[in-house]
């Protein structure tokens, strides 16, 4: 009997880009490996196809990469029989990640191998192995998470920019903030503007009728004034979780005319944005979609309060009106609770089912990739209130369990959202 052909596709990368200018570098070495290994395989009918699926400087946290994109392309119009690594985490350092690609391999009939850790998929010890050697991964991407996050930390504390994005008014040079002159004048025209007439939005509306135009070429809103009117980066100091701490950069507006804007900034301005800020922080974003999984009842917000910090919760409501408490869950740290459902959307709007649901509406999948994009980074930038409005637009309902949380997704929500952002594009 005739071996049937197997098509294998060869997919390298490395998370820096470091080296990869050299004639043979680490992604050559992984494919070297590979073809040798699939040599190894002609047996069994294993064929090399000629395409290379190369990312040099791509991070395995996420699968926003254009030679995986590609890869995954050729499988959905069955080019590819077989995907085959040097190791595992070359495809995937997120254990979400993996699993969504695992799925999809297995719909469309695709095996997967690693030249170094000889996992097979088409056995059951096979998977098991895999997905071990993933939580593996996982574990090791999340160690050197926190030793990054651990150094920015102590960065910031002794007043250093650590990259990310440049704030209006400055420039990097050597890996310092340094004035922008003609950026700078518009921050200090702002200030000046503001003891005057004391309104953000009136501010914005005439920066963008004296085209004194925002980065890019982009209009001045609301949210852009307010930030760079409450920034302390523009008095020298750098802000760290609540702290603020001198920086290695000179100030643009001096002490006393900040202070005097924050002042009225306290006063004046509306509840979003001015003087409930604090009250608007500890909102409950999640009231009215948080449910307990194991009673099935509504999740309220609560707090409790030491003295000295007060600590906010989601408590199940069945469980409160019982004369003892029997419910496993029972209440929840709602920071905890928030970060886990938020990680868990950004990671939604990247994954192949949303892309499909948006794709049926008519969006464009260069579109989609934006909207995604554009979700993520706006997210942090939200007011608590309107944070609120789009889980409550995203999500039908969060089921908090003991070990997990699953969440339901509105398809008409998550559609309107993706107009929003295209909208905001135009």
């Amino acid at each position: 009997m005739e071996t049937k052909i197997k098509r294998c596709a060869i997919y390298t990368r490395k998370s820096t880009e470091e080296g990869l200018e050299q004639a043979f570098n680490s992604l050559d070495a992984q494919r070297e490996a590979a073809e040798t290994y699939i040599a190894s395989q002609k047996t069994m009918g294993w064929r090399l196809i000629p395409t290379h699926y190369d990312d040099g400087g791509f991070s395995g946290g996420n699968t926003n990469r254009p030679a995986l994109q590609r890869l995954l392309d050729d499988i959905r119009n069955g080019k590819v029989d077989v995907v085959v690594v040097y190791k595992i985490d070359r495809l995937s350092r997120s254990l979400y990640d993996f699993a969504e690609l695992s799925k999809m391999f297995d719909r469309y009939g695709v095996a997967f191998s690693s030249v170094t850790q000889e996992v097979n998929t088409t056995t059951s010890s096979g998977r098991m192995m895999l997905n071990n050697l993933v939580n593996f991964a996982q574990y090791e991407r999340e160690v050197i998470s926190e030793r990054i996050r651990d150094k920015m930390a102590a960065s910031r504390k002794k007043g250093k920019w650590v990259g990310g994005s440049v704030p209006f008014g400055y420039m990097p040079v050597e890996k310092r903030l340094v004035e922008n002159p003609k950026e700078a004048r518009i921050v200090r025209w702002m200030y000046k503007q503001y003891e005057k007439m004391y309104s953000v939005k009136t501010i914005a509306d005439n920066l963008n009728k004296k085209n004194m135009l925002f980065r890019n070429g982009k209009n001045w809103n609301v949210k852009h004034v307010y930030r760079i009117l409450r920034n302390h980066i523009y008095i020298g100091e750098i802000e760290y979780k609540g702290e603020i701490y001198p920086g290695e950069h000179e100030a643009i507006i001096d002490r006393e005319l900040w202070e005097s804007v924050q002042k009225h900034l306290d006063k004046y301005e509306n509840p979003l944005i001015g003087k409930h800020v604090k009250k608007q922080r500890t909102l409950a974003i999640l009231k009215k979609v948080a449910r307990c999984g194991h009673c099935g009842g509504a999740m309220s917000p609560t707090y409790a309060n030491n003295g000295i910090k007060r600590y906010l919760y989601y408590i199940c409501n069945q469980d409160q009106v019982r004369p003892k408490s029997i419910c496993p869950v029972r209440r929840v740290s709602a920071p905890a609770l928030e970060d886990i459902v938020v990680e868990q959307l950004r990671k939604i709007m990247q994954t192949d089912s949303a892309k499909e649901i948006l794709a049926k509406s008519g969006i464009k999948s260069e579109r989609i990739k934006k909207c995604a994009e554009d979700f993520d980074a706006m997210w942090d930038h939200l007011f608590p209130i309107e944070r609120q409005r789009i889980i409550n637009l995203l999500l039908e309902k969060v089921d908090v369990y003991v070990d997990h949380v699953d969440i339901e997704i509105k398809t008409n929500g998550l559609n309107k959202i993706t107009g929003e952002l295209s909208n905001g594009d135009n």
